[in-house]
């Protein structure tokens, strides 16, 4: 039965089933990509690393170190790398890049990928350079060509166009430069207060336990400011990092494949109401109410089964393309394979969702009386409100249970769903405020088109609250985009004004502070701040020696805070950044026998320190005893130097340190001379170039927020087949009214403009309830998570109000052509039958 009823039927429910196969396919591309990326991050880890493990530390190694790596045979190779400016004497161009010095043997798992291809293995034995290729490209340079690193020129190899564990991204960002490790000395850039990174590879034997090597031995190196990565951690911390990305797309793919379920309901709601006379006879006949019950649950799981069959094979399609998409930001290279559990899901989903969402409209089918055949009004449905609670109640549960698949935590599951249903509340709300608003106030003095097309939004089978809620969610969320990046840009965007830096000069020696200020004046731009720093470590806390809280393995104290070294400024005034939120800002020592100090809210929580604690650092092998003077809360984002631990005047002056020097100039011309100038005279100077790194962070926004539209625009899709679905359903309804208007005189033009009319209420409201909830929900993530000014994109207003409103406007009128051709007397003679 429920088969000889769909062949008869099959054009009302096709869309039903449309609306299902593309939020399945967007999920099961992006489960099937993530699967794939975590498998090829667990079989690469160790080419990720180019090693088993390595041992790495911001200082060389001391004794102990070194005692340490000898019980462990002693590493298979080294590495020296650290951010610098380097010359190209070919062009007289310079660039921020990250000087690496390794020894022969590296890596030991995966290889250079270079032009010549034998540049790899003999750049070493020549003590040439490997550069990246697109620094090659960008500053039109050759094999044979040279650089100048600090005090030494070198030859270029080759071309540099894959490396371990670099994604194309991070090249971006500091591009490549791989010298002989015996060479870094001659250079005479590893100085007082420069960052440098020494990483020690090693070679597992067979069979090693890398896990149990990780327990034993990190703990004695995290005492000697050295750390212990295995493959095995690299592996999991890529995982990680890319599958929290993966997550955000699931969840926009989830809410595509809720509008779908959205979809289901309405065109199962409209279908079931039709087939109520149906039913009856069925009952009349000797049918019970399970079976025609399971006649229709039938119908909707074999057509959500064929959706999820085409949704998934349409993902499986997708899934394809991904790596070829994203190649640039992944650190491996991703192998396609079919991933059985994303595929085993799309099924599953494909059945269950339209099953649950469909439960509501069957209900019906459970209580219809054989005496419907006979009675002319509907009956009332009052007494299904306990079997709809346990249907939604059901509903939330399935919901939940799925956002914890994609999301791993309860909590995050659980408010994500009532979040998702406060939002679709807000815009059904809407929907029936609407509809209730025309009703109590309607301009009766409108033209005879605009009064039926408003008479329509609340006439018996409206799409009002389905077509609001399609639109509305789709609206709001590529409005959420629209507005958060906006977000995002203003936090890292550069100021206009004089007083805004936009170059950073890093690493600038105290006897080079005066010359180097001259050679800016002498270049007419201003010296805009001079910021001494100071390396040092703590040495105790609140009277406890570090080693003793790192012995203590109930020590709550935060590992970072007793390992890290710290780069620590001292002045007499707080800046925009920063604001107190306990205690009191001290700017002046005045011999203090404890120098008070203030430290940012992070540093008190992991330190588990208050105002008033005490906090000794060890300055250079000096100990200084400190007090907590107030707690501040700091804005990390803003462009600017901040710092965990603030001393006051009066203390550091005399204490080993280098400098941050920050200009600013106009043009790029302009800023290119005076960099080729500095990087000539002061060699192990790096320079920032702000404006360069904010255009790359404005790219990468960009880039991602093509992902993200995307997918955004999948959930619009999604609803435009909700809508084409429900006008389709309702055709007949629509028919009727065609035919009693058209008796009645009106004209074909006159339909179409009801038609016209009605759906751009609809569009226009939709959009905007959308945009409108869009730009509350931004204000409030300005306001308390970015802690920024919001000011609005005029785009979703400008651009995507009109072109949604244009959609919904030309699907209403293409869906309504067979309603002006149906000829009245067709309706009429059925009518009379």
């Amino acid at each position: 039965m429920a088969w000889r009823d769909l062949r008869s039927n099959a054009g009302k429910l096709f869309l039903f089933m449309s609306s299902i196969i593309i939020g399945i396919a967007a999920l099961v591309a992006i489960q099937s990509f993530g699967n794939n990326l975590t498998e090829s991050i667990d079989l690469q880890s160790r080419a990720l690393m180019g090693a088993d493990y390595v041992i790495d530390s911001n200082q060389p190694a001391n004794e102990e170190v070194i005692r340490i790596m000898d019980s462990l045979g002693g590493p298979d190779s080294r590495e020296i790398n650290f951010a610098s400016m380097v010359v190209f004497p070919k062009s007289g161009n310079s660039k921020l890049v990250q000087v690496v010095g390794t020894e022969k043997g590296f890596p030991f798992y995966g290889e250079f990928e270079t032009e010549p291809a034998d540049a790899s293995s003999s750049y070493l034995d020549r003590g040439a350079a490997l550069v990246d290729a697109t620094v090659m490209l960008q500053q039109d340079l050759k094999p044979g060509d040279s650089l100048k690193v600090g005090n030494i020129t070198l030859p270029i190899a080759g071309a540099l166009k894959a490396v371990p564990g670099r994604s194309a991204l991070s090249s971006s960002v500091a591009p490549a430069v791989f010298i002989p490790y015996e060479q870094i000395t001659q250079t005479g850039l590893v100085q007082r207060g420069s960052r440098v990174e020494y990483k020690y590879y090693f070679v597992a034997d067979q069979g090693q336990d890398l896990e149990a090597l990780y327990e034993a031995i990190d703990p004695r190196l995290d005492a000697e400011g050295a750390d212990l990565d295995t493959h095995l951690d690299e592996s999991r911390r890529l995982g990680r990092r890319y599958n929290n990305f993966g997550k955000f797309l699931n969840i926009v793919a989830f809410i595509a494949l809720l509008l779908g379920c959205v979809g289901i309901g309405s065109a199962v709601h409209v279908y079931i109401r039709g087939k109520l006379r149906s039913i009856a006879v069925l009952k009349c006949m000797g049918a019970s109410r399970s079976q025609t019950f399971k006649i229709f649950l039938i119908q909707v799981a074999g057509l959500g089964a064929v959706g999820g069959i085409i949704g998934t094979l349409a993902g499986i399609s997708l899934q394809m393309a991904a790596p070829a998409l994203l190649e640039e930001y992944l650190p491996v290279k991703v192998s396609v394979s079919i991933s059985y559990p994303a595929i085993i899901l799309g099924l599953l989903l494909g059945v269950l969702m339209s099953v649950f969402f469909a439960l509501l409209p069957l209900l019906r089918t459970w209580y219809v009386s054989p005496l419907s055949v006979l009675r002319v009004q509907p009956e009332n449905d009052a007494h299904t409100g306990k079997a709809q609670a346990v249907v939604l109640g059901l509903i939330f549960l399935f919901l939940v249970l799925l956002a914890l698949q994609i999301l791993g935590n309860w909590q995050y599951a659980f408010f994500f769903i009532l979040g998702l249903g406060v939002s679709f509340a807000l815009l059904y709300g809407v929907a029936r405020i609407l509809m209730w608003a025309v009703k109590r106030y309607f301009p009766e003095k409108l033209g005879f088109c605009v009064r039926q097309s408003m008479l329509n939004l609340f006439r018996p089978q409206n799409q009002t609250s389905v077509l609001l809620l399609s639109v509305g969610v789709g609206a709001f969320l590529i409005s959420t985009l629209f507005f958060s990046r906006d977000i995002l840009l203003s936090k890292v965007a550069l100021g206009n004004d004089e007083n805004s830096p936009n170059i950073i000069l890093l690493d600038v020696q105290t006897d080079q502070v005066e010359a180097i200020k001259k050679t800016l004046r002498e270049n007419q731009v201003p010296v805009l701040s001079n910021v001494p720093i100071v390396t040092m470590r703590v040495e105790e806390i609140n009277g406890r020696a570090v080693n003793e809280i790192r012995n203590d393995t109930t020590s709550n104290i935060g590992r970072w805070v007793l390992n890290h070294e710290f780069r620590v400024t001292y002045r007499d005034s707080l800046i925009p950044s920063e604001s107190v939120l306990s205690g009191a800002w001290v700017g002046n020592a005045e011999d203090k026998e404890l120098v008070p100090i203030s430290v940012a809210e992070n540093f008190a929580s992991d330190a588990r320190v208050e105002v008033g604690d005490r906090v000794t650092f060890n300055v250079q092998g000096v100990m200084i005893a400190t007090e907590i003077a107030s707690i501040r809360e700091v804005d990390w984002g803003r462009v600017q130097l901040n710092f965990s631990v603030l001393f006051p005047n009066g203390v550091l002056e005399d204490a080993p340190k280098f400098h941050v020097v920050s200009t600013r100039t106009v043009g790029d011309q302009s800023s290119a001379v005076l960099q080729r100038q500095l990087v000539s005279l002061y060699p192990n100077v790096s320079i920032i170039d702000l404006r360069q790194i904010l255009s790359l962070l404005e790219g990468i926004l960009n880039k991602i927020g093509l992902v993200i539209r995307f997918m955004a625009l999948l959930s619009i899709l999604t609803g435009i087949v909700v809508l084409v679905g429900a006008v389709r359903t309702s055709k007949y309804q629509r028919i009727r009214e065609s035919v009693l208007l058209r008796t009645l005189g009106a004209k074909n033009a006159q339909l179409l403009r009801i038609s016209f009319y009605e759906y751009a209420f609809l569009g226009i409201l939709g959009s905007l309830t959308g945009i409108l909830l869009s730009l509350v929900g931004s204000f409030f993530l300005a306001r308390f998570v970015f802690e920024e000014p919001f000011v609005p994109s005029t785009e979703p207003f400008l651009i995507l109000l009109p072109i949604l409103t244009l959609i919904v406007v030309c699907i209403g009128l293409l869906n309504s052509r067979s309603v002006l051709n149906t000829p009245p007397l067709e309706i009429l003679r059925s009518e009379s039958r």
